[in-house]
């Protein structure tokens, strides 16, 4: 039994390792117990390590990795379990299984869930699960018998799991993990974040925490009853106007860019203006923006994004109107 909601263990990478610590355990004290991170997370799995320590039994952790051989996938394990601060990981994951051939790597003899499954029988590992940004993969993944649970985007603009991945796993018993409550930070409206979500008791959301009060903001509102008004649904339809699906969800799997163009930063831009406007927007994004003329169209971000976005194209238009903003404001 987990709490209705977890904690994404990606934005406590900025935090100083004591605030860290601090902001992990205020989360538990207010009731959270499922904390969701990777070996790829910096140093998140060394601070949730820490914060535990000496009460590993009152948490739940999860972690992951994205190595496809056994080799590499066990090391990670080993690595895990030191940086946690534990002999056990509550659910490990096979980070990102998005393509047949990642899925063809994984379940080969010498693939990751080959060390994995062994992992599992030493008592290293309780529960396997797997995380995945492909609805079609998704489905196949859970159908296979193979995983406790599934990861996968969803929010209010990231809704196709509704139709056919979400009833699949709730028949198999597999348990469901919300990656990106906040579209990647593109919605900045958590009470309807989690009215939305709330609506789905059974998908677990992960919204990443980074400070004491925004542990306070999402506790808070699951401490209240939770419906939609109609005011809330307004509010979404303009949110789902204005973003579409394709944007940037902040992942920054398409980086390092070859180039050095800040990729992440820059396709960001329209929502800066949004928020800002555009003359305090061309102004904050400057140093991101003009990195985006070093871009080749080399297609290497295009191979790593998960969304499949034209990125090259989505930065041509944000450049332009970046240019046009900053015309504007030197007139």
């Amino acid at each position: 039994m987990i709490s209705e909601v977890g904690f994404g263990g990606i934005p406590i990478i900025r935090l100083d390792p004591n605030e860290a610590v601090r902001v992990l355990r205020h989360a538990h004290e207010r009731g959270i117990t499922l904390y969701d991170t990777a070996n790829a997370y910096r140093d998140s799995e060394e601070k949730i390590g820490r914060a535990f320590a000496g009460m590993r039994d009152k948490v739940v952790i999860a972690t992951k990795t994205i190595r496809r051989d056994a080799a590499a996938a066990a090391q990670h394990i080993d690595n895990s379990l030191i940086k946690l601060r534990t002999d056990y990981i509550d659910l490990f994951q096979m980070h990102q299984i998005a393509h047949e051939e990642d899925w063809q790597a994984v379940t080969a003899p010498g693939g990751a869930m080959e060390a994995v499954l062994k992992a599992k029988e030493a008592g290293k590992v309780r529960h396997i699960g797997v995380t995945s940004h492909s609805l079609a993969m998704a489905i196949k993944l859970v159908k296979s018998g193979l995983f406790s649970t599934i990861q996968f985007p969803f929010n209010f603009i990231e809704t196709d799991a509704c139709a056919e991945l979400f009833p699949a796993a709730r028949e198999l018993g597999v348990g469901i993990l919300a990656m990106k409550p906040f579209a990647g930070g593109v919605i900045d409206n958590a009470d309807i974040v989690f009215k939305f979500l709330r609506q789905y008791p059974d998908a677990i959301p992960l919204p990443g925490c980074d400070s004491l009060h925004s542990v306070d903001q999402v506790v808070g509102i699951y401490d209240q009853p939770s419906h939609l008004t109609d005011h809330d649904r307004a509010l979404i339809d303009e949110y789902r106007e204005k973003l579409g699906k394709a944007f940037c969800r902040r992942c920054e799997y398409c980086q390092p860019c070859p180039q050095s163009v800040k990729i992440t930063m820059a396709l960001g831009y329209q929502i800066f203006v949004s928020r800002m406007g555009p003359l305090v927007a061309a102004d904050f994004a400057r140093a991101a923006m003009e990195t985006i003329p070093q871009c080749k169209e080399c297609g290497a971000c295009i191979k790593r994004c998960p969304y499949e976005l034209p990125i090259a194209e989505m930065l041509k238009s944000n450049f332009a109107s970046y240019s046009k903003h900053r015309q504007e404001n030197s007139n």
